[in-house]
């Protein structure tokens, strides 16, 4: 779903040979791409790639072997306090780097995160920014901060960023995403953004904008010159409505860096697509993902996220029927005398039903907050750990797929319940939305199973009824939702 922006801007300036000239001058280089992804949904918009679940610096290694290679590092960083993230994201970027310079290739680095804003976003910059200026000795000329995410309706227009909520574009602030109990803002106009998230450090004046008129009647060129007056690690509003947009951006900083400009990005999904060149493809059917046919067994379906949407999307997969639902009680998993009787009889009750149904294994819907937003994370990972507990016992059950809906669920699940290590990604079961790994490393049980990422807030009511069609290997020919 990508919804036309508003109205009175230029129109996108469409350079037919765009991606190949990125991939081209990528391939020049030798340049790599790390993209720190703050949870797993990151990965919507490319394919083909792939994906580290291990913070491990040999895993980094093998994924950057080639040259051009673009790869993403799943942090997790949206569910730990912003101290932990700042270690682990520093953490990271050091390895990459050092791993880069012995390969003697340049690097982007990118911290990926929320397309509605939440996560920690001045701090996990700030952290990409010292460790690069420690490791090569050479200052960031200038952040590009990009949140777009194009194919689920979320853009940037005269600086304010959008989310299409039932078809309408709203300001990000006036939807339930800024109201985040952990990341939760006031502001749609991205430099107030970036001021309030800087604590007051960074005024809204010294939030340089790269307009849609500098990319559709400037182009390239006036992308490069903006860019070439950036400095001391300024960051940069970057409007854009399509993907075009985010294609002349990339072609502008490809002749800023030759000029010596150096740059870190924190982007939504899909200026990882324009920054590698990668061509759109389009949704998986159920061929792509069983190219040797449907295998036999049942699914599991594991929701976490709170937000509206899932739950409607939830009661939608419901009615579909073929689902046993199995919930996990909030309360009991935050109680310590509960918390593993009820783990281990949760998991025994998903065995059993999966020998005869496709399972749904929720958490119980009544949302829990902390005292504060480092609190509300605490709870959150208690949660989690149980939700992954249930996944891990159920492997003996031989779940034919797993889909798992909700940013933080989905890495738990993957790291924590399937024991992924590195999966490729396959591509999306709708435009841009909705990523289906293979696990090349992973627990036993779990390799080669098809693992479904699903963020807690894209799609409409129906979106997660056609995906478990579709991976079930029942909607081979169905049209996805509007």
């Amino acid at each position: 779903m990508i919804v036309a922006g508003p109205s009175g801007f230029p129109a996108p300036l469409l350079i037919a040979d765009a991606r190949a000239r990125i991939r081209g001058a990528r391939a020049t280089e030798g340049r790599r791409t790390v993209v720190l992804d703050d949870d797993p949904t990151g990965s919507q918009s490319v394919h083909g790639l792939d994906v580290v679940t291990a913070l491990d610096a040999g895993e980094y290694e093998r994924a950057l072997a080639e040259p051009g290679a673009t790869c993403f590092v799943l942090t997790n960083t949206r569910s730990l306090t912003e101290q932990e993230a700042v270690r682990r994201t520093a953490d990271v970027a050091t390895d990459v780097l050092r791993i880069t310079a012995a390969l003697g290739a340049p690097v982007d680095l990118v911290s990926r995160s929320d397309s509605t804003l939440r996560g920690h976003v001045v701090a996990e910059v700030q952290a990409l920014v010292d460790v690069h200026e420690r490791r090569t000795g050479r200052p960031v000329d200038g952040v590009l901060f990009v949140p777009a995410f194009l194919e689920a309706g979320r853009f940037t227009a005269g600086d304010v960023h959008y989310a299409t909520v039932d078809g309408v574009p709203v300001p990000v602030a006036d939807t339930e995403f800024a109201r985040d109990a952990s990341f939760g803002y006031t502001r749609s106009n991205l430099r107030e953004f970036v001021a309030e998230k800087s604590g007051g450090r960074l005024r809204p004046d010294e939030v340089v904008s790269l307009t849609l008129h500098d990319i559709r009647t400037g182009g390239p060129d006036r992308v490069a010159e903006v860019l070439g007056a950036v400095s001391g690690g300024a960051y940069v509003v970057v409007n854009a409505t399509d993907y075009a947009d985010l294609e002349v951006v990339v072609l502008g900083l490809l002749q800023a860096r030759r000029a010596g400009r150096s740059f870190v990005y924190r982007t939504g999904p899909s200026f990882v697509r324009a920054l590698a060149g990668v061509e759109p493809r389009p949704p998986l059917q159920a061929g792509d993902i069983w190219p040797q046919g449907r295998s036999g067994g049942h699914g599991l379906l594991v929701v976490g996220s709170h937000v509206g949407l899932t739950s409607a999307q939830v009661a939608a997969a419901e009615a579909r029927g073929r689902l046993e639902r199995i919930e996990l009680s909030v309360p009991a998993l935050l109680d310590p005398l509960l918390r593993e009787g009820h783990i281990a009889e949760t998991a025994a009750r998903v065995r059993a039903a999966m020998a005869g149904s496709d399972v749904l294994l929720l958490t119980s819907r009544d949302l829990v907050r902390g005292t504060d937003a480092d609190d509300s994370l605490v709870i959150a990972r208690a949660v989690s750990a149980g939700v992954t507990s249930v996944v891990r016992a159920a492997l003996p059950a031989a779940p034919a797929w797993v889909i798992a809906k909700g940013g933080i669920t989905s890495h738990d699940v993957a790291v924590d319940g399937l024991g992924i290590r590195r999966a490729r990604v396959l591509g999306q079961l709708l435009p841009g939305m909705v990523s289906v790994l293979r696990p090349v490393e992973a627990a036993d049980g779990a390799v080669g199973v098809p693992y479904v990422v699903f963020a807690g807030n894209v799609g409409d009511i129906r979106t997660l009824a056609h995906v478990i069609d579709v991976v079930a290997g029942g909607g081979a020919h169905g049209a996805a939702p509007n």
